[in-house]
């Protein structure tokens, strides 16, 4: 399995997409600095992604619970610390 468990602090704006033609009908990415300053790029989407934008700001530190998908993380559950 490739599940992740990842606390950092949001560097940018969350920014937020609506897509259309597919499953999905929104995404939200989030770019998170670790601990060791690399950045990471995450993405959430649908109902997910709707939580991220209402809830989470720059400079927060979160706790994700994710999967390695490509080269980002595919959020399955966010908790703001």
């Amino acid at each position: 399995m490739n599940e992740c468990f990842i606390i950092g602090k949001i560097v940018t704006n969350i920014e937020f997409k609506f897509i259309y033609n597919s499953k999905k009908t929104s995404i939200a990415t989030i770019n998170i600095e670790l601990k060791n300053k690399s950045i990471i790029k995450a993405k959430a989407y649908d109902e997910n992604a709707d939580y991220c934008y209402r809830n989470l700001n720059k400079n927060k530190m979160i706790f994700i619970y994710g999967k390695l998908e490509n080269k980002d993380i595919l959020l399955k559950r966010v908790i703001q610390i």
